[in-house]
């Protein structure tokens, strides 16, 4: 019963802090849990486990380097200039300059996509405009092997990234026909330009985006590394070199940059998340857990989307449902189907919630409601959970 009222506590903890800081939330769940079913010296060790883990570690550093790759390339101008030069049509471009932004984790980064979605997006309403600045810029966190998101909950998972994105691609696709047909539609108009088109002002951030995944896929093909993280930091070091190549900045610009980034606040969620993994498996939580009868499609579409709606998180509920998962069916590793669909629902009730910072943010920005919004996203968004609901049924 105790390691209930621990694991009950650990988990209300993590959703309420959660709302304010992840990786405080992560950290605090991880001492209470570990103090109230551990030793001391119990407890000490996995954090020690956790913060001398070279994986761990790689990843950590990897995460805050992506997050100085977009800090660099919106203050230099890199991404308004590849969003200026991206000639594909309004409707195109309504779903991919937000989800370019939204491959660079970036603070209050549905700032800096919501100019565009309203000057290109002029004839649509604001709750319209509200919707495509959060369901595209984040789109691409089911299958862009370098979001942290993705990253994290794959290594929590068990699994390699890229062993992920082929079972994810099917949702992702699904969203963007939902997208498309719910939300892009509505537009009649078509883009004009201001600037003449330049493809240096294309292809350079374009590039400097591509090649961190590009060159972590390559090195991860050919060469047998002890550590696989090893060559994600190796991919994503080189762009954010080429990056700051490219920016001209000098030392006290970057620093500027830092400073707006706060890039340690990545690798601090990143540690969190592993120092309550660690506790919580030594904690006796996965026998406990083991032993519930959980139907397989409620913890995995049911938990995991309203989880993701009550914190307006990702790394937060996969943080609570993939152990959960793993201890239920005794499995090291989590297969890749319910991995998918635990992460697609978590994903659908992140975009919905207004607790989530970009969806308040575009609410304010394009003037319209949460009412409104709500209503406008609904459907999709219930259409996204029945499918993978329907789908956990035959698959699990």
């Amino acid at each position: 019963m105790f390691i209930w009222v621990a694991l009950s506590i650990a988990i209300v903890l993590l959703l309420v802090i959660s709302q304010r800081n992840l990786a405080l939330a992560m950290f605090t769940s991880a001492i209470v849990l570990g103090l109230m079913t551990l030793s001391p010296g119990g407890f000490l060790d996995r954090v020690y486990v956790t913060f001398s883990d070279r994986s761990i570690i790689f990843l950590a550093v990897a995460v805050a380097i992506i997050a100085m790759v977009g800090g660099t390339l919106e203050e230099s101008g890199g991404m308004e200039g590849l969003v200026k030069n991206m000639r594909i049509g309004k409707r195109p471009f309504l779903a991919a300059s937000p989800a370019l932004l939204g491959m660079l984790p970036m603070p209050g980064g549905a700032l800096l996509s919501a100019p565009m979605v309203k000057s290109s997006g002029k004839d649509l309403a604001g709750s319209t405009k509200a919707v495509l600045n959060v369901w595209f810029r984040h789109i691409l966190f089911l299958v862009y092997p370098l979001g942290p998101a993705l990253i994290a909950s794959a290594k929590i998972a068990g699994l390699e990234v890229y062993q992920t994105i082929p079972y994810l691609f099917p949702l992702f696709a699904g969203a963007v026909v939902l997208g498309y047909f719910f939300f892009l539609r509505e537009t009649k108009t078509e883009m004009s330009y201001e600037t003449a088109f330049s493809a240096k002002g294309l292809l350079v951030p374009l590039g400097i985006i591509l090649l961190a995944p590009l060159l972590d896929f390559l090195l991860k093909t050919f060469i047998d590394f002890q550590v696989t993280e090893l060559a994600t930091l190796v991919g994503v070091s080189l762009s954010f070199s080429v990056a700051w190549y490219v920016s001209r900045f000098d030392f006290s610009e970057m620093f500027s940059v830092v400073k707006k980034m706060e890039p340690w606040n990545y690798s601090l969620i990143i540690f969190g998340m592993f120092t309550f993994l660690n506790v919580f498996t030594a904690s006796g939580a996965p026998e406990a857990l083991g032993n519930l009868s959980i139907p397989l499609p409620v913890l995995v579409v049911v938990v995991s989307f309203l989880l993701g709606l009550a914190t307006g998180r990702i790394q937060a509920p996969a943080s609570i449902v993939i152990p959960i998962f793993l201890a239920r069916e005794g499995m090291g590793s989590m297969p890749l189907i319910p991995f998918a669909l635990t992460f697609f629902s978590v994903f659908i009730g992140y975009v919905i919630t207004p607790i989530h910072p970009c969806v308040s943010i575009s609410v304010e920005y394009f003037e319209t409601t949460v009412g409104e919004y709500v209503k406008k996203i609904a459907l999709p968004a219930t259409i996204s959970i029945v499918l993978a609901a329907v789908l956990s049924i035959f698959l699990l």
